[in-house]
């Protein structure tokens, strides 16, 4: 490789807002494409007011803007505004990728759909992500990743309490993962024009991905298959998938999917190998019959010794667990680095912190230094010069006045 970025030259207009279609843009900038993101003037993406909410964590700095819209150029403009949507399809012309999540109604309003853009730019990868798909009666309704991927794909009914409560979504948690089908997409886009020479529209949905999230119970309901219902006892109905606690109170996720093989190190691993041929443990059904039984002597067992104890002894025994961490134990966690899931940043005004990195690696391909996300308008003219406007007619159409470029 060349000491380029494996983007650079793509150019990706992200015309979108919050998290999910602009999150996709982000990913291809971190490989080096020129992202250039539309907003509204004055009050610019409304994600940047998201940090403010109240329930959302809180901090000096605008967490929210920062992780999705690094190395992005901002461009203000009032696509409202005929002369604001005219240097828009300016840029268009110069763009690989216009990438959106506007609702199809908004975007027939503004002039920007598929067949229209498509139309100034035969090479354009039009990539839309929706909430819910482009059929059906739902198709153009609102949609946050809380509604579309966490609630009606089934997933939040699906993580309930013992008690039946679901959970409730975290910021992003739907948006983030959709984000890199709709890279995938984009990509995939990318690859036919370098085979027809021609563009083609590419789409992802927060439904789609939050089914394909949730396809293992989804794909077993289809199969006719009877489930365990939730909230039934007071232990979990697999004692060898469950969460236990430490002697110092910490939490960890045991996972034996092969227990035949799996069981017998555990039992070996905290000196009771006779436990494994028990006729009450022995094999599945017996292990699902007496699953209160079984929880309660392996929980009686773990909270006898730290979980540094047990990192060590499961390591030695090679028993498949996790720790269940708390934020700030996940933050300072060094695998996380050494996986390179966090990268640094050097934000002007604020210093050097970390940031999450995208979790796509190319073997030989070193990602671009991440740099600020670009405060409101704030390359508008660089890029509007670029387009050939001149100094009077960017400062008409920032006033809202049909320029004479």
């Amino acid at each position: 490789m060349d000491d380029r970025n494996l983007l650079s030259g793509i150019r990706v207009i992200d015309c979108g807002t919050y998290v999910a279609g602009p999150a996709a843009a982000t990913v291809m900038s971190d490989f080096g494409a020129d992202v250039i993101k539309i907003e509204r003037p004055g009050g610019g993406d409304l994600w940047r007011l998201f940090s403010r909410l109240p329930g959302s964590a809180h901090s000096e700095v605008d967490w929210c803007w920062i992780l999705t819209n690094r190395n992005k150029k901002s461009v203000a403009l009032d696509l409202a505004d005929p002369a604001a949507r005219e240097a828009l399809i300016r840029l268009v012309r110069t763009a690989d990728v216009f990438l959106t999540n506007y609702q199809r109604p908004l975007l027939d309003k503004f002039g920007l759909s598929w067949e229209e853009l498509a139309a100034v730019n035969e090479r354009l990868i039009y990539a839309h992500l929706t909430g819910y798909g482009d059929a059906g009666e739902d198709a153009d309704d609102p949609a946050f990743d809380a509604l579309a991927y966490w609630a009606r794909s089934g997933l939040m009914m699906s993580v309930t309490g013992l008690d039946g409560t679901p959970g409730g979504p975290r910021p992003g948690m739907g948006d983030h993962p959709t984000s890199m089908s709709m890279f995938g997409a984009i990509m995939l886009g990318l690859y036919q024009r370098e085979r027809t020479g021609r563009g083609s529209r590419v789409t992802t949905s927060l439904l789609a991905s939050g089914a394909w999230a949730n396809a293992c119970d989804i794909q077993a309901k289809f199969c006719n298959a009877t489930f365990p219902q939730r909230g039934e006892s007071k232990h979990p109905p697999n004692p060898l998938t469950a969460a236990y606690l430490t002697r110092d109170s910490k939490l960890f996720l045991l996972v034996q999917i092969d227990p035949d093989n799996e069981f017998p190190r555990l039992c070996a691993a905290f000196g009771q190998p006779e436990l494994a041929t028990n006729d009450l443990f022995a094999d599945n059904a017996g292990r699902a019959q007496n699953a209160g039984a079984l929880y309660a002597i392996l929980q009686s067992q773990f909270e006898t010794r730290e979980l540094a104890e047990w990192r060590t002894i499961f390591k030695r025994n090679d028993v498949k667990w996790a720790p269940l961490p708390r934020l700030d134990e996940v933050v300072s966690d060094p695998q996380m680095r050494a996986a390179d899931a966090f990268i640094k940043i050097d934000y002007p005004g604020i210093g050097v912190f970390d940031t999450v990195n995208s979790p796509v690696f190319v073997s030989g391909v070193t990602k671009r230094t991440p740099t600020a996300a670009p405060e409101i308008g704030q390359h508008t003219r660089e890029v509007l010069r670029e387009l050939g406007y001149s100094e009077s007619a960017i400062d008409a159409l920032e006033r809202g006045v049909s320029p004479q470029s």
